[in-house]
């Protein structure tokens, strides 16, 4: 019983972890903090997925998203200039 109260209350931190990076997304000003914000948002759902027991698709979702995508991001904010 107390296994699953831990596993509840890890879930409950990583959605809070989520549910703040998304809102700083939202309301962030600079773009370079919003995309690290976006990364962050994006490695807690992860978190999210493995502790479901999906480990797989929290790997992928890291791997793309993170490895890929948010490194675009990241470069045309840089090559921009913001």
């Amino acid at each position: 019983m107390a296994i699953r109260s831990i596993k509840f209350l890890g879930a409950m931190v990583v959605l809070a972890i989520t549910l703040f990076a998304a809102t700083m997304v939202i309301f962030s000003v600079n773009p370079v903090r919003a995309v690290l914000f976006l990364v962050l948002a994006f490695v807690s759902s992860a978190g999210l997925w493995i502790l479901l027991q999906a480990e797989f698709l929290g790997i992928i979702l890291v791997l793309v998203y993170v490895g890929a995508v948010m490194v675009l991001f990241l470069f045309v904010v840089v090559v921009v200039g913001w």
